[in-house]
């Protein structure tokens, strides 16, 4: 099992990064909550790890902070959720609200999550709450500055289309996003935004 992984990040997406570990480049997974919190490229970086391992592939995923990775274990303890989801999840709320919504019960505001229905929200709750109150969170996510428009844009349609969403789907919920009144200033805030959108269709 790789517990943390420190090296020198080489690439990234809002999804995955590649980090350079003495000369070996790993490819590590990421959620949203993770990706706001890297360095520039060329920067050293240091993530907690969970290996997730199949018949066919190991993949690896990566978090800025122990709160992060405990709450993807927790997800993929619930039938039903793998390593995918739990990541989406991890992208479309942050560790604080999903906490909060379990903690209380609120199966409603779960389902706003892309990929969470009724039954699974209601599963989420039942299978999780006992365990989040065992959990102590610390801090929040911060959101990236100094990004144009128009790369914010570009993050967010690449991120989405990592995540399943076909190109015009993509583009459409992220115009829809932009649209609003006091639009995302931030990659994770429009992704999120157009996350929302999409789950309104």
């Amino acid at each position: 099992m790789i517990a943390f992984i420190n090296g020198i990040l080489q690439h990234k997406t809002p999804t995955e990064v590649v980090v350079d570990v003495h000369g070996i480049g790993y490819a590590v997974h990421i959620p949203l909550s993770t990706y706001t919190k890297l360095g520039d490229v060329g920067r050293p970086i240091s993530l907690f790890t969970h290996m997730h391992m199949r018949e066919d592939a190991m993949q690896l995923f990566g978090f800025a902070t122990l709160e992060e990775r405990q709450w993807f274990r927790l997800l993929l303890s619930v039938s039903g959720i793998g390593p995918r989801l739990a990541q989406g999840i991890l992208s479309g709320i942050d560790v604080q609200e999903l906490h909060a919504h379990i903690a209380q019960g609120e199966a409603a505001a779960l389902t706003s999550i892309p990929g969470i229905g009724k039954k699974t929200a209601e599963r989420l709750i039942v299978e999780l709450r006992d365990k989040a109150s065992k959990i102590s969170l610390e801090g929040s996510a911060g959101a990236m500055t100094g990004a144009s428009s128009s790369a914010v844009r570009s993050e967010a349609l690449q991120a989405l289309l990592s995540l399943g969403f076909t190109q015009q789907a993509a583009e459409k919920s992220i115009h829809a996003a932009s649209s609003e009144s006091n639009p995302a200033s931030s990659v994770e805030e429009l992704i999120k935004s157009a996350l929302r959108h999409a789950g309104k269709k």
